[in-house]
């Protein structure tokens, strides 16, 4: 298991940008594939929304198509981190964002991923 730190969640206005990080505990960072998700007001864990993965060298990414163009998810395996930057937000952005580390899944299912952080509150006002 890898422990997780998310940061730089704020409040920000429709059409601005803001950019959330991940810190990874533990020196296997770059065995892990990484992935954001994201609960939205209201909603229920099991509703986690897929956001981005990212692959254990950050050369495959993956995008749900409600963030595609507007979000990019990268890596620093050197400083065991990864990132969220987020363009031209809309009020529906607006959720808790979670990262998450599968070892040996890439993709969008939330139930294939293994250690979670506690979250970053991000709040889109329109």
């Amino acid at each position: 298991q890898v422990q997780l730190v998310e940061s730089g969640g704020g409040l920000v206005q429709a059409g601005g940008s803001l950019s959330i990080s991940c810190a990874a505990s533990g020196r296997t960072f770059n065995s892990y594939n990484m992935a954001w998700f994201r609960q939205a007001p209201g909603k229920e864990r099991e509703e986690r929304e897929f956001v981005a993965v990212i692959s254990r060298s950050g050369v495959g990414t993956y995008y749900a198509d409600s963030v595609k163009g507007r979000f990019t998810i990268s890596r620093d395996n050197s400083k065991n981190t990864v990132y969220l930057q987020m363009n031209s937000l809309k009020p529906e952005d607006t959720a808790v964002y979670y990262c998450a580390a599968a070892g040996n899944f890439y993709g969008s299912n939330s139930e294939r991923y293994g250690s979670w952080g506690q979250g970053t509150q991000v709040t889109v006002s329109s």
